[in-house]
């Protein structure tokens, strides 16, 4: 086989896979933690709604465009509003488990450092939902927005005085967009495609989704970006393994040529 073609020897990982047990019961322990600590928030109803105007009246001093112009679009017609809220109810966890699973299987060391932010991420952001509850537009009078979930369906939440499964007061910041912004970067990432940077369409969908059927203001999602970019500066991104991105280069490496071969073929 010609040397310029011919496969470079193999590699040891840089990193190994972490065992899938102690992998699914620290998610699921994360995923248990985050849903318990949310409903600690429940009760503040008079605080989240104060929140809440303090926080569209941020929004309009910085001269934000208003959440309405989004939801208007969605308003033309009621496929339309109808598919942003399947897309809100449906994506945000699939998605987001998929993109793990996939690092998991395909670049371990950077599922590992994907796995970190989102830990890191979901934690300042129950935080923030603890000592800051928050309404969201949809709830807000003086915001004067549809709630399209309940006109047009499918909703993820109940009555707020009823639902006891979610914490409706959790707006800020607005994990929808985090998770779905990390999704797209770790991608980017962990991949070498010229296309990859499609991946950003994810968070730029589900950002106008969030503020379109007014679970979010632009603010929640303003938030979620700032955290992540913490998150992102203390956890450093995993040098390029044979495992990552850099494989299929390291596979076309021109062959060393050996010692002692044709040794007097000059001759």
């Amino acid at each position: 086989m010609n040397a310029l073609t011919e496969p470079a020897e193999a590699k040891p990982s840089a990193t190994a896979r972490p065992p899938l047990v102690r992998e699914l019961l620290l998610v699921v322990g994360l995923f248990l933690v985050y849903k318990f600590g949310r409903q600690l928030v429940t009760g503040h109803t008079p605080e989240a709604y104060r929140n809440a105007g303090r926080v569209w009246h941020w929004e309009r001093v910085l001269d934000l465009p208003g959440e309405g112009s989004v939801q208007s679009l969605l308003l033309h017609g009621d496929t339309l509003a109808h598919l942003a809220n399947t897309y809100y109810a449906t994506v945000h966890f699939p998605a987001t488990v998929a993109f793990l699973v996939w690092l998991y299987l395909r670049r371990p060391a950077h599922y590992v450092w994907a796995r970190r932010i989102l830990a890191l991420l979901t934690g300042a952001a129950l935080v923030l939902h603890l000592v800051f509850p928050l309404a969201p537009p949809r709830m807000l009078a003086a915001a004067g927005l549809v709630d399209t979930a309940k006109v047009y369906g499918p909703s993820v939440y109940g009555p707020p005085k009823t639902d006891t499964l979610s914490n409706q007061f959790a707006a800020m910041p607005s994990l929808h967009f985090g998770w779905a912004l990390m999704v797209a970067i770790g991608l980017i990432v962990a991949t070498r495609s010229r296309r990859r940077w499609l991946w950003l369409l994810h968070p730029l969908v589900t950002l106008l989704v969030i503020v379109g059927t007014a679970n979010h203001y632009w603010m929640d999602a303003m938030v979620a970006t700032a955290l992540l970019g913490i998150a992102l500066a203390v956890i450093h991104l995993p040098h390029r393994t044979v495992t990552t991105a850099g494989r299929a280069q390291e596979q076309l490496a021109p062959a060393e040529p050996k010692e002692n071969v044709l040794v007097g073929a000059g001759r």
